[in-house]
């Protein structure tokens, strides 16, 4: 058994006695969320469970905490992020949100994690400096990640690897991805306006109908999927949102929507836009219509280091975890920014794989109490692969 072997074993044995309070703060949190750009409470009660001292404020609402190493050497950072979803919850347990944002995402259960581990981590010791980043507005632009990275916060600190690890529905319990290369998709938000000649719904003919211009772009906008890309690697382009008219008789001057293209090759994003522009402006000038179209860059590609991978799925193996090698989701992550300026590591932790199961974002979904530990193996796991590494 080498040094980070027993390093591991201990602190993994350390973890399971802070479970008991770390369930305690996962249940306050989520009774308790906090929309992105809010997160200053949240981040202090992770700051005050944490109990090594404020550490220093990052993305306005967010912090890092750094909990020195026994030894010299490049720092490893542990991300957890820190807001809820504009969700409604329908959990029906006694600590569920009662307002309208809910923790439907896991992040409740990846700040406790976060803070058993490094709690656990004080305990037994540590060889590198152990930064705990609390991040805030993961689910909405401008991305906390990247206002973290432009900060210099992590260079200041030394970082050298940043890991994560995120609850998955979609991955049998007891399982957990370690996948090299791209893992999560990039994202880019659009927004269409079609401009026609509103009017009576009877005179048709007398009209540029913006409504029909508009709901033949979301059918036509499918092809970039199936005819612009490599099917090998894949595309989604989602149209989640339509706005509209106002009465049943009469046909607008105007109609909006608003959705995301995502792929898994950034050599494919310039073709894509291209032609998600042709099929927009091409299909509402052949309805007699005008468009608008804007885009929002949002995520890049999120890339996991091939070297802290394979050294991460021995250290899963070691907890008794089934390491998955192929799991992929066209999700995005703005942890892709740290991948972008340092190694980076994005663990999924499986809830289930049961059919019919809340899916991330939906109002029944619940993380069980147990996944907090599964995460925290999971960060152990990506900080003994960075320092092996």
């Amino acid at each position: 058994m080498t040094e980070l072997d027993e390093l591991q074993d201990r602190w993994e044995a350390a973890v399971e006695a802070e479970l008991p309070s770390a369930i305690g703060l996962r249940h306050r949190v989520h009774a308790d969320p906090r929309a992105s750009g809010d997160e200053e409470d949240t981040a202090r009660v992770v700051v005050e469970a944490l109990d090594i001292d404020d550490g220093v404020r990052v993305a306005k609402t967010g912090r890092a905490v750094l909990l020195p190493g026994t030894r010299p050497g490049p720092a490893v950072a542990l991300r957890t992020e820190l807001d809820a979803l504009p969700v409604t919850e329908r959990t029906g347990v006694p600590w569920a949100s009662e307002t309208p944002l809910m923790h439907a995402c896991g992040h409740d259960v990846h700040m406790a994690a976060l803070v058993a581990t490094v709690r656990a981590a004080a305990v037994v010791g540590v060889p590198r400096p152990l930064v705990a980043l609390l991040q805030p507005r993961e689910e909405t632009s401008p991305s906390g990640a990247l206002d973290i990275v432009e900060s210099g916060v992590l260079t200041e600190y030394g970082v050298e690897s940043v890991i994560g690890a995120h609850v998955q529905p979609r991955l049998a319990a007891g399982v957990v991805s370690a996948v090299p290369g791209p893992v999560n998709a990039s994202t880019d938000e659009f927004d269409v306006v079609v401009r026609g000649q509103g009017g009576h719904a009877g005179y048709p003919h007398l009209l540029r109908d913006p409504i029909l211009a508009l709901s033949q772009i979301v059918v036509s906008l499918q092809q970039l999927a199936s005819r612009r890309v490599d099917p090998v690697f894949g595309a989604v382009c989602s149209v989640g949102r339509i706005e509209a008219g106002t009465t049943a008789n009469v046909v607008p001057n105007e109609a909006r929507l608003s959705g995301s293209l995502r792929l898994m090759r950034a050599e494919d994003r310039d073709l894509a836009l291209e032609g998600l522009a042709e099929v927009v402006h091409g299909t509402a000038k052949a309805h007699g219509c005008r468009a608008e179209l804007e885009i929002s860059p949002c995520e890049p590609v999120l890339h996991n280091d091939a070297g802290l991978t394979q050294r991460a799925h021995r250290r899963l193996v070691r907890t008794g975890a089934a390491v998955d090698t192929d799991f992929r989701s066209f999700g995005a992550d703005d942890f892709a920014h740290y991948c972008g300026m340092t190694r980076g590591l994005m663990m999924f932790v499986g809830l289930g794989d049961t059919a019919g199961a809340p899916s991330l974002h939906d109002e029944l979904f619940l993380p069980p109490d147990a996944a907090i530990g599964q995460v925290a193996s999971a960060l152990i796991a990506g900080y003994l692969a960075a320092v092996e590494g």
